[in-house]
């Protein structure tokens, strides 16, 4: 019997650091693509996705020499709140409006409570790398509807 329900397949990261010879994307090229992005309000995972399904980019790092997070913390672009942390606070939200309309809905409040000690491990190892302020509030994210 198996201990892991879902299949382990998937793309795999590619084992060399250099670029593939076929990318003819110039490093500050790819920077300028991944600050416009930015700059429009797109997430910085979904940037690597486009940069992988429009212009080819495998990987910005391989390009570039530097993490995406990097390059926009460098042009003060970076989420004040880092992407993982403000997803899980916005699925943690959407639980909440749920369980308002549907009280008893036993599995969601378990899923909830899962979701909330996840943020607040995160929170608590963001707060230790220095990510966010030591004063950080997840409870003032949570703006019910």
């Amino acid at each position: 019997m198996h201990a892991r329900k879902r299949g382990g397949s998937g793309s795999k990261r590619p084992l060399s650091k250099a670029p593939p010879s076929w990318l003819t994307v110039a490093p500050d090229e790819a920077e300028a693509l991944v600050m416009k992005y930015a700059k429009s309000g797109v997430a910085p995972s979904q940037i690597g996705v486009i940069l992988r399904d429009q212009h080819g980019i495998p990987l910005v790092r391989q390009v570039t020499g530097k993490r995406m997070l990097q390059i926009l913390e460098e042009n003060k672009l970076a989420p004040e709140i880092p992407e993982d942390l403000r997803n899980l606070i916005e699925r943690a939200r959407r639980m909440h409006i749920h369980l308002q309309t549907h009280k008893s809905d036993r599995y969601n409040r378990k899923r909830l409570q899962l979701v909330e000690a996840k943020i607040h491990r995160l929170v608590k190892y963001y707060r230790m790398v220095g990510k966010i302020p030591e004063n950080f509030q997840v409870q003032t994210l949570y703006k019910y509807e």
